[in-house]
């Protein structure tokens, strides 16, 4: 398989990020702007601000499309990842040990994801890369 997609493994990666770049700023919309369903699944419900969902729908927005863009990837990503943490501890763990249990498996691969992305930077179609910044 690796001959197969290994010579794509650049483009794939880029990708990845930008899909799940764009899906993590998805989330932050819900709780900043109330679209995709709204804050706790209300239609047009927004997160307080001045909050600690405040402050996630902030990272995941702005997180996300950083990450989505390839600018500054690697401080986004790091950043994304560690809200990731806190919020499977805060929200999920409680709830069990294995994250299908507790709901919380979507945070667990976002946490990892990002990790990656924080270790690996923006690659190849990122502003990043374009601007002529480093990787």
């Amino acid at each position: 398989m690796e001959g197969l997609l290994g010579k794509h493994s650049q483009k794939l990666y880029a990708l990845l990020r930008i899909v799940s770049g764009l899906l993590y700023a998805c989330h932050g919309a819900q709780k900043l702007f109330g679209v995709f369903g709204g804050f706790g699944g209300q239609p047009g419900a927004t997160a307080p601000l001045f909050s600690l969902m405040g402050l996630a729908g902030v990272i995941e927005f702005f997180g996300g499309l950083l990450i989505a863009l390839g600018l500054l990837t690697s401080f986004a990503a790091f950043i994304a990842s560690g809200q990731m943490a806190v919020g499977y501890f805060m929200a999920h763990a409680s709830g069990g040990f294995w994250p299908l249990v507790n709901r919380g498996e979507l945070a667990v691969v976002y946490c990892f994801l990002f990790l990656y992305f924080a270790a690996s930077g923006g690659g190849i179609w990122s502003l990043q890369k374009m601007l002529g910044g480093s990787r």
